[in-house]
């Protein structure tokens, strides 16, 4: 059974940082690519950042560049969000998603960027930023 556990959300202030993990299990690690996606009250779902498996490239949507950053432990078959300088609209549920992608973590078309393949998704970790 494939498993993704997400961890490390809270509370935290204004400019503060907090890395959020996601661990996996039942799957051939190395063979999937990890995205992060968040949700907030009211709003659609979006993809914040993923890792592609096949060349370890990476994407971030541009409200998080600069801040956040997402690296891969294969050995400890975890993905990491560290995330800085965070905003009140950085405030979500935060879900990291596996996908056996054959290329790479997202695509672009006609200026819209899609995350398609996610087959196994977490049980999200909320993150709250107060001002």
């Amino acid at each position: 059974e494939v498993q993704l556990v997400e961890s490390g959300g809270g509370l935290v202030q204004v400019g503060g940082s907090l890395r959020l993990s996601c661990a996996a299990s039942g799957l051939s690690f190395d063979d999937y690519s990890i995205g992060w996606f968040r949700q907030a009250p009211g709003k659609e779902r979006e993809g914040v950042s993923c890792i592609s498996s096949s060349d370890g490239s990476t994407f971030y949507v541009d409200s998080v560049k600069g801040r956040f950053t997402i690296s891969s432990d294969n050995a400890k078959k975890t993905v990491y969000l560290q995330m800085n300088s965070l905003k009140p609209e950085d405030a979500a549920v935060y879900y990291c998603a596996a996908g056996h992608l054959p290329v790479a973590c997202v695509t672009y078309y006609r200026g819209t960027y899609y995350y398609k393949g996610y087959d196994y998704w977490g049980q999200g970790t909320q993150v709250a930023v107060s001002s």
